[in-house]
């Protein structure tokens, strides 16, 4: 039988009634407003706005890497409110992939190591992780260069080296905090039509945050953020998320 046409995707990641402040002395500062949104399975989701208006918070909430002062957040089921630390740091390590704006490398490995490395946490045989590791380089255009340390890796390859490092470990979510910012306009345009396949084939969830302009075309689903709240929940037209660029293999 063939697949029902018009199926929505699957809920994976819900905020309902979120809120966050930080104190300095006297002063407490609301960075989080009573925020409810739900994510899907399957697409590129993008949080845009400019810098201060929330993003990263919200992005480390509903990662688990923050709790959020009030409401709550349930990711790929499981509501992390009512996790301990250790519950969390588990539930992270095996549900998750991070991208950062830094890359975070190791400047003495290459990046097939950079890869290996986390999934040796996941208790995974050596031939298992090396097989892992080399498909998910292949998959975002490294195959070739997979010896290279960082040292000798362009920013959009230590991005993408980034990026293979989170697809390896298999994950149900996939978060990234303003993975263009360092690159210029051609390597941002890789990165996102990587992320975007990322969410297509493999199921994945992806979230992006960022206050780069470019991205807006390219995502499934734009959330417009300011001063801690959403704005406007749209989808883009579909002749503005087709991309015509390839990823070179080098």
């Amino acid at each position: 039988m063939s697949a029902q046409p018009n199926m929505m995707p699957s809920i994976s990641l819900q905020a309902r009634n979120v809120a966050k402040s930080f104190t300095s002395g006297k002063i407490s500062h609301t960075v989080l407003h009573d925020l409810t949104l739900d994510v899907r399975a399957g697409e590129l989701t993008l949080i845009s706005g400019p810098s201060g208006c929330g993003k990263s918070t919200l992005l480390a909430i509903l990662s688990g890497l923050q709790r959020p002062d009030g409401g709550h957040v349930t990711a790929l089921g499981q509501d992390l409110g009512v996790l301990g630390m250790r519950e969390l740091e588990r539930f992270r390590l095996l549900h998750t992939g991070f991208v950062f704006q830094g890359f975070n490398l190791f400047p003495a490995l290459n990046a097939l190591e950079q890869v290996e490395l986390p999934l040796s946490y996941l208790g995974l045989a050596p031939g298992e992780a090396r097989r892992r590791a080399i498909a998910s380089l292949e998959e975002v255009g490294l195959g070739p260069r997979m010896d290279l340390r960082p040292s000798e890796l362009s920013g959009g390859e230590k991005q993408r080296v980034a990026i293979a490092r989170a697809l390896a470990k298999e994950p149900g979510l996939l978060f990234a905090d303003e993975p263009t910012s360092a690159l210029d306009a051609a390597n941002g345009q890789i990165i996102i039509d990587i992320l975007h396949r990322i969410a297509r084939t493999h199921g994945t969830t992806v979230l992006c945050v960022s206050h780069d302009p470019r991205l807006v075309g390219h995502a499934d689903r734009v959330l417009a953020m300011e001063d801690g709240r959403i704005l406007s929940d749209r989808v883009p037209s579909p002749a503005s998320t087709t991309s015509g660029h390839e990823e070179p293999t080098a």
